[in-house]
């Protein structure tokens, strides 16, 4: 059994929502006037909530109290929300029986939690996301084993980690920068072969494809709810629960504790070890909520939604002259999830996705995306546009993106933008804030100001 559902039905020509998002036909005004409905292509930082996530949320905050040891029937109810969240939530991922689920505040969070338990070296890419990077380089105990490039990954990981052996390889299931997906079933074999275990940063892949650990032998999986349609501040930790329990415990406090006296303490198990003070309940709610909504979707709907929109994406780019877009792996071999980042020739990216807002209400995202060894490897500019697509998005929205990027390339912008070249801004930017917003403490009147 794959890792991966990759059940590819007939391609429809995505032009409806997969699901209904919280703020899906949103206007934005626009920099010469008027208003448009929000093209939304930043999935891969932030998804919008998905409806029946917000519903969930609306229904337990009437009731909302803190979780265990309460009597009180808010806090009864509160508490089973919360540990049946971990349970459809373990479901959703394909976790074994004994492992544990550690509710976090996101997928950085997540991956710091487990360098505290890893006994020992830590191998993983130079592809990495920030959060799959910083926390094992803080711990000084980390080894790059390879750079991903095509026909050489798996032979490099297996050099790597039999010249120096590691107690963990850590790696992202699909990568923020290109979608790109890593072959995570063969990574483990290749791990376990040799008495390493296996950790995926699964940000980026869990939102577009079902993860089964135990059938793809993964060990470890981290995640976060804002990027899987449930923005309400949880992530998780998923894997096996001796490197849990034999770690000090991640948040000292209440709750994380069997008893305590004046010079000694005696600390509960994973998941509770980790999770001092009150957890987010809101968030672990939502967060289930949108698993068991995906997990309900036809079987192998989101990958032909998402691959009519990747196509038509990936067709509209190439069309326009001076686009290139990134790929770690040359051709079109690697599995690849909503995600595509690319350059302008003669536009900055910030100018690009500034233009795209102002001029045309789509959002993308640019910069380095907290992934600077890979930006440097792949752009000679040292930064990029990057459009990632979800469960909301629509034939429409790749289309206004393909259509935008021809007008700037034919004719330049059409406003004034100025500033440094890492923060362009519309000049001026007429295009006021939502009005709850006025008057608050930042004192912005625009967006390029906020």
């Amino acid at each position: 059994m794959s890792v991966l559902d990759v059940t590819r039905p007939p391609v429809s020509a995505a032009s409806e929502p997969l699901a209904e998002t919280v703020g899906a036909g949103t206007e934005v005004p626009l920099v010469q006037g008027g208003r448009v409905r929000y093209a939304n292509l930043d999935y891969a930082a932030s998804a919008p909530a998905l409806r029946p996530a917000a519903d969930r949320v609306a229904e337990i905050l009437p009731l909302y109290a803190s979780v265990h040891r309460g009597a009180g029937y808010a806090s009864a109810v509160c508490t089973s929300a919360y540990e049946n969240a971990r349970a459809v939530i373990a479901g959703f991922t394909g976790a074994r029986e004994d492992d544990a689920v550690v509710f976090t505040r996101h997928t950085t969070d997540a991956l710091n939690l487990l360098a505290s338990a890893v006994p020992g070296l830590v191998m993983h890419l130079d592809a990495e996301h920030h959060a799959n990077l910083l926390p094992w380089q803080v711990r000084r105990g980390h080894v790059v084993a390879a750079r991903p490039t095509a026909g050489a990954t798996l032979d490099a990981v297996r050099a790597a980690l039999d010249r120096e052996p590691a107690a963990l390889l850590s790696v992202s299931g699909a990568s923020n920068v290109t979608g790109e997906c890593l072959p995570l079933a063969e990574l483990a074999e290749i791990a376990h072969s040799r008495g390493t275990r296996l950790a995926v940063d699964g940000a980026q892949l869990v939102p577009h494809r079902r993860v089964d650990l135990a059938a793809a032998g993964i060990d470890y999986l981290a995640f976060s709810g804002h990027k899987l349609y449930a923005p309400y501040g949880a992530g998780v930790l998923i894997g096996r629960r001796d490197w849990l329990d034999a770690a000090p415990p991640y948040l000292a406090g209440g709750g994380a504790v069997r008893e305590v006296a004046l010079d000694q303490v005696s600390w509960a198990c994973a998941p509770a070890r980790h999770e001092g003070g009150t957890p987010n309940v809101v968030g672990a709610v939502a967060l289930a909520a949108a698993c068991r909504h995906i997990e309900r979707l036809p079987a192998g709907a989101v990958t032909a939604h998402e691959t009519a929109l990747l196509r038509r994406l990936d067709a509209g780019l190439r069309s326009v002259d001076g686009v290139r877009v990134l790929r770690i792996w040359p051709g079109d071999d690697a599995e690849r999830i909503g995600v595509f980042s690319f350059v302008v020739s003669g536009f900055p990216s910030r100018l690009v996705a500034q233009y795209l807002s102002a001029e045309h209400g789509i959002g993308v995202r640019d910069g380095k995306f907290c992934a600077h060894p890979l930006l440097a490897r792949l752009s000679p500019e040292g930064n990029a546009v990057r459009a990632s697509i979800g469960l909301g998005s629509r034939a429409d929205d790749v289309d206004r993106l393909v259509a935008a990027l021809r007008v700037l390339r034919s004719s330049g912008p059409a406003w004034t933008y100025s500033g440094p070249e890492d923060s362009y801004c519309p000049l001026p930017d007429p295009r006021p804030l939502p009005s709850w917003l006025e008057g608050s403490a930042g004192g912005a009147s625009s967006p390029c100001e906020s």
